[in-house]
Parts: C-alpha cells; structure tokens; sequence
C-alpha cells in the first residue's frame, strides 16, 4: 500500500520517534510502513490519519488504484 506518511511527518517537522511516540508504536514500525515494508492495521491506519486530520485515503492509497 503506497502512502504519504514520510511527507506528511516531514511538512511537520517530525522524527520517526516523535511519530511513533505519538501512536504508541515502535520507530521501526513507522519506517516499515514509509517505505511500504508494512501495511498498518485498520485501526493503525485510521489513528494515523486522524493524527493528521486526514480522510484514510488522504493519506493511504491502494496500488491498483494508480494504475
């Protein structure tokens, strides 16, 4: 799942740390899902989005779509 999560914590400023303090997650579990390694649960997802006041799909979007 292709995603804007690196952009988006870095418009804010934000280290892989910050991120991943402010989603009770582990920093490597931030990496993994930026560089497209991991897809994040449903509700990881929906946390992340809400975190940058995002529509999921704002943030997240579905390979075949960009066909």
């Amino acid at each position: 799942m292709n995603n804007r999560l690196r952009d988006l914590r870095g418009e804010r400023g934000w280290s892989q740390q910050h991120l991943a303090e402010r989603l009770d997650v582990s920093r490597q579990s931030v990496n993994a899902i930026e560089t497209g390694r991991y897809d994040p649960s449903l509700p990881l997802a929906f946390r992340i989005a809400e975190l940058f006041d995002l529509a999921i799909e704002d943030v997240f979007n579905s390979p075949s779509k960009e066909k």
